[in-house]
């Protein structure tokens, strides 16, 4: 194994409702809602399905504000729609302190035996760094509080490069970080995030998969309990350039991620999954952007996740923006969750907003709901008792992302996770 060590230091009751394509198997879930919204061609002309935005200004993704200063977004009351799900006190002055980029986790990056990899820390003035600027105000604080950025380069043409990059933290003093990943142009890679330890992190990741490249992003938030995360991942797809994404969220007391996809030219194709598993008192968020702003681009979201205990809570929001120039456009984004037990909730909102008629198709879904008597009886039917049934169902309705990661090892660490989850439960 090859291995490059970087450490910064700088100087200074469930929400239900439904949509889906028509013909879609919604098992294993019992559905209060499910309603059929296919959308393509003539039928998407100006189609906008917001989630409860107090006004068209700021229920439109077009022409958001973005900044790297962070007073320029108003102080956070918790009213505002991107934060009217999130438990502000429980983000430990993310929004507000002087954040200590030295504190934030080491970064480790280790890669197969003669893999061509390229590891280095930058200044944030940095060409390479800062091509997206922040959408909300605790991603602009950790830029300010950064003070420099690790920068994971997968050169042009090379291929068949795996990556996992370590983030361990080891306290809990407000930090700030600032990674980059960036796929040359050719190349092929899998890049993995693994965030362990402890810390209250608000992190940007940028990742630029620059033409014909294919990559393969993984992040991990596998965090001790008391860890507190804010993570912006936002994305650049070039020409003909292809992302997969997956956002896997199992440990921490409060973890917020926020992955983006914005195509920069057209032929781009962008696959966004997650899997994320709230036990008792945790909050687990995921929002999601995919900015279609080039023509002929395809996009596909999948987010699947399970609940179980008093306040645990699951928050889903997707936004798919379909602009005026995107003719071609292919993009589907769905979200299921499972609820294991009383007192769990789960938030999930679904936002299309399509300027233009000259598409593929569009379309979105979002479920939630208990175990399938159905599945359970014909399980129970073949003579296995009801607590494995019910395990059973469980695995096979979280697999289905796990399967997507393409990387053996971590698949399997994730199933053992499953596991030892299902094992805290009375299901």
């Amino acid at each position: 194994m090859a291995e490059s060590i970087t450490t910064p230091r700088p100087k200074g009751a469930p929400l239900i409702a439904g949509f889906t394509e028509e013909g879609e198997d919604l098992s294993p879930l019992n559905l209060a809602s499910a309603n059929v919204s296919p959308l393509g061609g003539d039928a998407a002309k100006a189609h906008s399905h917001g989630g409860g935005n107090s006004g068209a200004k700021e229920a439109s993704r077009a022409g958001r504000l973005s900044s790297f200063n962070p007073e320029d977004f108003p102080t956070l009351t918790g009213r505002e729609e991107d934060w009217r799900f999130t438990p502000l006190k429980r983000l430990k002055g993310l929004d507000k302190l002087e954040l200590d980029g030295a504190a934030a986790p080491q970064v480790r990056v280790v890669t197969e035996e003669g893999q061509d990899v390229l590891v280095e820390t930058a200044a944030l003035d940095d060409p390479r760094v800062a091509f997206l600027a922040p959408e909300d105000r605790v991603a602009a604080n950790a830029f300010k509080g950064a003070g420099q950025a690790t920068i994971v380069t997968i050169p042009e043409g090379v291929t068949g490069v795996r990556a996992v990059v370590t983030l361990r933290g080891e306290g809990l003093t407000p930090s700030a970080q600032h990674l980059v990943v960036i796929a040359a142009p050719g190349s092929e890679s899998t890049v993995v995030l693994d965030h362990v330890g402890t810390a209250v992190l608000s992190q940007n990741v940028e990742i630029d998969v620059q033409e014909g490249a294919r990559l393969n992003m993984v992040s991990l938030q596998r965090w001790d309990d008391d860890a507190v995360h804010a993570s912006d991942q936002q994305a650049r797809i070039g020409k003909d350039a292809y992302l997969k994404h997956t956002a896997v969220s199992f440990g921490g007391d409060l973890v917020r991620v926020t992955p983006s996809a914005r195509f920069a030219a057209p032929g781009g194709e962008a696959h966004l999954f997650g899997l994320y598993f709230a036990d008792a008192g945790q909050h687990l968020e995921h929002r999601l952007f995919v900015d279609h702003a080039a023509p002929k681009c395809t996009s596909r979201v999948l987010y699947k996740g399970a609940l179980q205990g008093h306040d645990a809570h699951a928050v889903w929001i997707g936004d798919v923006l379909i602009r005026k120039e995107a003719g071609g456009t292919d993009s589907f984004e769905a979200n299921k969750n499972l609820v294991l037990t009383d007192g769990a909730r789960a938030d999930s909102v679904p936002n299309l907003e399509i300027e233009t008629g000259a598409i593929d198709g569009a379309g979105h879904s979002s479920t939630t709901g208990r175990f399938d008597d159905e599945h359970l009886f014909y399980l129970m039917a073949r003579g296995i008792d009801e607590k494995t049934a019910r395990r059973l169902v469980v695995r096979g309705f979280l697999n289905e992302i796990i399967q997507k990661i393409g990387v053996e090892s971590i698949e399997e660490q994730l199933y053992a996770a499953i596991e030892a989850e299902l094992a805290q439960t009375e299901i």
